[in-house]
């Protein structure tokens, strides 16, 4: 079936509309949150730990604080984006053009994921004006952006398409996703815990990705970076099988 670009293009720039018409408070938010990361963290704390693994506490925690504005911005975007045309109906207008469920899943994820990249890319601006920040493997860190925010924006789009109603679409963000990113290592090492909950944070799969994020920047982490990237590849295939499955059963959407 040949792809359908102008169906796709529409999908797409329409959802990027979307962000623009709320730019303000879409970009404003995530920078005026990292500012207070950075005066609260950064300043207070960082007063007390001088250096985790040789690099000041301000610019160790750039790379979490990063991961935690693609992690809920990625799929905050892309769960709404799917989740509005169903409450208000157009999403039968879109099932019935003629576009493949591979090309509405693409549009959406890939405007959700453009959003949290442009969020991404303004956070790491923010993060110089506070502290010295470098990037030893720029490659490898552009990679784990593009990997992180098109896998999550999927993850939102499975949200969006699970959801009944707008309760049930910020339970996960909310009550699962953030808190795993605090406890993943995001503003500590894992060295600062003591054994137990070290063990325990192993189970955290949010800690492979910050610590992957930590040593594009630094080359320092707890794990071996394959390991990260390994993770996320392996919860694509999942995300991807998922959303096909329901959208080819129509799962929330046709009933």
């Amino acid at each position: 079936m040949k792809f359908n670009f102008y169906a796709f293009k529409a999908i797409y720039f329409h959802e990027m509309d979307r962000f623009k018409r709320t730019l303000g408070q879409s970009l404003i938010s995530p920078v005026l949150s990292t500012s207070l990361y950075f005066i609260v963290f950064g300043s207070v704390i960082g007063g007390y730990v001088e250096n985790i693994d040789g690099i000041s506490y301000g610019s160790y925690i750039v790379p979490g604080l990063l991961m935690l504005t693609l992690l809920t911005q990625s799929i905050s975007n892309t769960s709404f984006g799917i989740f509005f045309p169903k409450f208000n109906g157009t999403i039968y207008e879109i099932l019935a053009a003629p576009i493949s469920t591979f090309e509405i899943v693409l549009a959406f994820v890939g405007a959700g994921a453009t959003k949290t990249l442009i969020i991404g890319v303004v956070i790491f601006i923010t993060s110089t004006f506070f502290v010295d920040v470098y990037v030893q493997k720029p490659f490898l860190m552009i990679m784990l952006l593009v990997l992180v925010a098109f896998t999550f924006a999927l993850f939102g789009f499975l949200i969006g398409l699970m959801s009944s109603n707008f309760e049930q679409l910020s339970v996960i963000p909310t009550l699962v996703i953030t808190p795993m990113v605090f406890l993943g290592g995001s503003l500590y090492s894992l060295d600062m815990l003591p054994p137990f909950w070290q063990t325990v944070t192993y189970f955290n799969p949010v800690v492979y990705l910050i610590n992957g994020m930590r040593f594009s920047f630094y080359g320092v982490s707890d794990f071996n970076i394959w390991i990260s990237i390994g993770s996320m590849i392996l919860f694509l295939v999942l995300c991807v099988t998922v959303v096909t499955l329901l959208l080819k059963k129509g799962y929330n959407i046709k009933n």
